[in-house]
């Protein structure tokens, strides 16, 4: 639980009406000085969390001082009584500042979890004022941020204009671990999925093709397989995006790496860099096939079982969702546009092949 304590007057923290987040069972603060003295319980002040991130962003408890109008003696003891309270070392002291031990960086993640979580939970409160009703956060992946949420959005935002949402571009692997640790109410991401604690709405499928510039000699070939584009210089997406990552482990998988001339932000940049003959460039079908309508690019189909991808909705098993974000999921397994590509077929589109 959170419990308010007396704001320090002399430390103008971020947090001063949250300030101490006490374990179960925990009814009064302590040190741990050792094992036969430890209480089950833990108290952990927030505004230490938040001293604590920038010790660890500045590498430097001077620094951290500074920034929070604290003296050097004062940072100090609020460490070790970090320290004296979680019953671990977080910190190394070196000549050039400090370290974080791996206790300090796990210590990291979570004060970072809890800050942000509270930066949410105000910026939401006050919209609750200014008349929203609710809000939804979303991690989702480059092919559901670029080809479909934006029309999926425009169609449910209209329809629910006290809604407010957070959509972020992230990783897959990011997507799944939000989702189960709560940083996230929905994820979207496409492929397989194994991990426990996920409910999915599975609800269209993703196929990836290989786009290349009329004339390009892989033009001639019926299907490509991955080890046929190797030797042809690449385009790629930026780091970060879902499917560069997915073609970077592609090229793990197969010990041999492609020749990323160019990385771009998004499909039609990949595509524009085909057409002018810079190099090839998988991208979703649905991506290729709109900008093959204004663009003179080739569209090949790629003769891999990973190039067909189920794409899904994912919201964390048990949990009751508002029932706006029930009519988002609703939204996003009614999109119009998904009709076809749930049959794993798209309309015929002229410079496809």
């Amino acid at each position: 639980m959170i419990r308010p304590v007396p704001n320090d007057h002399n430390s103008p923290f971020l947090y001063p009406a949250l300030t101490t987040i006490e374990a179960p069972n925990a009814h009064r603060s302590h040190n741990i000085r050792g094992d036969n003295d430890r209480n089950d319980g833990m108290n952990i002040d927030l505004r230490d969390l938040t001293l604590f991130s920038l010790i660890a962003e500045t590498k430097s408890l001077t620094k951290a001082a500074e920034r929070n109008y604290l003296s050097l003696p004062a940072v100090s003891a609020r460490v070790k009584n970090l320290e004296a309270n979680a019953g671990v070392r977080l910190l190394y002291r070196t000549p050039r500042g400090v370290a974080l031990t791996p206790a300090g960086q796990s210590l990291l993640r979570h004060a970072r979890t809890v800050l942000s979580e509270i930066e949410h939970m105000k910026s939401e409160l006050q919209r609750f004022g200014e008349g929203v009703q609710g809000s939804i956060r979303i991690f989702a992946n480059t092919t559901a941020v670029t080809e479909f949420m934006p029309e999926v959005l425009a169609t449910f935002l209209a329809a629910h204009p006290k809604v407010d949402v957070n959509l972020q571009e992230r990783p897959t692997s990011e997507i799944i671990r939000g989702v189960l640790d709560g940083t996230t109410d929905l994820g979207i991401t496409s492929g397989p999925i194994t991990a426990d604690g996920l409910e999915l709405h599975t609800f269209s499928t993703d196929r990836l093709v290989l786009a290349v510039t009329p004339g390009h000699p892989l033009e001639a070939l019926d299907k490509v397989r991955f080890a046929d584009i190797i030797d042809y210089d690449y385009i790629g997406l930026h780091q970060g995006s879902t499917l560069q990552a997915f073609v970077d482990q592609l090229m793990q998988n197969a010990r041999k790496r492609l020749h990323i001339r160019v990385q771009v932000s998004n499909f039609e940049s990949v595509c524009r860099m085909v057409e002018a003959g810079v190099g090839v460039g998988i991208v979703p079908e649905s991506a290729a096939r709109r900008n093959s309508k204004t663009m003179a690019i080739s569209i090949k189909t790629l003769d891999e079982d990973w190039a067909l991808r189920e794409r899904h909705v994912l919201s964390r098993c048990g949990d009751s969702l508002p029932s706006h974000t029930l009519a988002l999921i609703e939204s996003i397994m009614d999109y119009p546009g998904h009709a076809e590509s749930r049959a794993g077929i798209l309309p015929p589109s002229g410079g496809a092949s």
